[in-house]
């Protein structure tokens, strides 16, 4: 194995803030360094085609498929020639995720890796969640896998994405799950209001919380469930949405109780793993009121790294996958997931 190996990794999460793309040198101790990164958004036809792909005909699917493949393919080779990048191993995408249900073994992930690799000519690693899950596994969270080797001088890394998910070392082993959703709610809610995304979380400061609505989105069997678990957006609208719906109240007033929601599942995540510290990343930790909410509610302590890691902390664990992937070396952990065993997993398009 040489030295250093030099990648980009691309994340495109569920509450389709854009694609990060993160270009990252690994050294064979595990060291990196982001070399650069960048979001690049996504225009209005692209969000929504995104957002409403689960509802449209297989053949539009197919095809959907392909075209976000292409358009990958053509964010990573602009932005090599950007930065003028001139060492690059391979390219690691998480894709855009469809559908996800481990317990009738499947997951979708889209942006077909032929399509991308065609367009920027380089080596593409992709598809990290498939063989997981038809080895039993919840496909996810993936990240965990990164937290160990990269981040574990923190007591658990949380992520606040579109899903929050939470991944820690017990008994020498890593586990992580999903706690609750976070900015898929969030945003949806925000939409409804003419925004992208609640800033700072104003938008719900200016509600007021419900209590029977927080109550009764605590009672959602999903919390009682043991781990490994995971979440799609079919369950936030079957399930999630629904009983937000139900209530009869102001689109603020919904935000400001799914906020306080998340906050509660959250710190009882912490009291419930004795966690003493947590490294926090992800889009929802620049939500000042989520963050001023969990810091008023918890002991453990609440760590907010620099804004490169808080963007793109998954964008460089896609890549480590990718990096572990192209070496033969478990990128998979079944402590995590609940697959059948540790695996290798990832399909490689060399063009």
């Amino acid at each position: 194995m040489k030295k250093s190996t030099f990648c980009i990794g691309l994340m495109s999460g569920t509450s389709l803030d854009g694609l990060d793309i993160c270009y990252v040198r690994f050294d064979s101790n595990n060291s990196f360094e982001i070399l650069q990164a960048e979001t690049i958004d996504y225009s209005l036809e692209l969000k929504n085609q995104l957002k409403n792909a689960y509802s449209i005909s297989s053949m539009e699917l197919c095809e959907l498929d392909i075209q976000f493949g292409y358009y990958l393919g053509e964010q990573v080779k602009s932005f090599v020639q950007k930065y003028k990048i001139n060492q690059l191993d391979f390219v690691a995408s998480h894709g855009q995720t469809i559908f996800h249900q481990p317990y009738k073994k499947f997951t979708l992930q889209i942006g077909n890796g032929a399509a991308v690799a065609s367009r920027c000519n380089q080596k593409i690693i992709c598809d990290f969640r498939t063989q997981d899950v038809v080895l039993g596994g919840q496909g996810a969270p993936l990240v965990p896998i990164g937290d160990e080797f990269l981040f574990n001088q923190f007591d658990a890394c949380l992520n606040l994405g579109g899903f929050s998910n939470i991944s820690m070392n017990r008994n020498g082993k890593r586990i992580a799950f999903d706690v609750c959703p976070v900015n898929i709610v969030l945003n949806f809610y925000a939409n409804q209001l003419g925004f992208d995304f609640d800033k700072d979380g104003e938008l719900a400061a200016k509600g007021k919380f419900n209590q029977d609505l927080i109550d009764e989105l605590n009672q959602l069997s999903f919390y009682k469930e043991n781990i490994p678990k995971s979440l799609g957006f079919e369950w936030v609208e079957n399930q999630f949405l629904t009983i937000v719906e139900k209530y009869n109240i102001s689109t603020e007033d919904k935000l400001n109780s799914c906020l306080k929601h998340m906050v509660e599942q959250l710190t009882n995540c912490f009291k419930n793993y004795d966690i003493n510290n947590v490294l926090i990343t992800g889009g929802g930790a620049k939500n000042k009121l989520l963050i001023n909410l969990l810091l008023k509610n918890t002991s453990t302590e609440i760590l907010i790294p620099e804004a490169n890691l808080i963007d793109f902390k998954e964008a460089l664990i896609f890549a480590f996958l990718g990096y572990r992937r192209n070496n033969d070396q478990i990128n998979c952990l079944s402590s995590v997931t609940g697959a059948s065993k540790d695996h290798s997993s990832g399909v490689i398009y060399n063009i």
